[in-house]
């Protein structure tokens, strides 16, 4: 974890285009576009409108903080 809450995981170019960004406290990811001056942010999601959730990172978080 990079200290940081969110945390860019992937884009398709460095100065514009969509990023996939990761929530690193819950591991849900997002999808943000931005374009001159507007851009937005959204939650992605499953088929069932459920939030898409990196699950090697959250079973990653989960190994650094055991349960005592």
């Amino acid at each position: 974890m990079t200290g940081k809450r969110f945390e860019v995981i992937h884009r398709d170019s460095v100065f514009s285009g969509p990023r996939v960004l990761r929530d690193n406290m819950t591991g849900v990811l997002y999808v943000s576009v931005s374009e001159g001056f507007g851009g937005g942010i959204t939650v992605l999601v499953d088929r069932d409108g459920k939030p898409i959730v990196d699950e090697h990172y959250v079973q990653w978080l989960d190994s650094q903080n055991p349960a005592s």
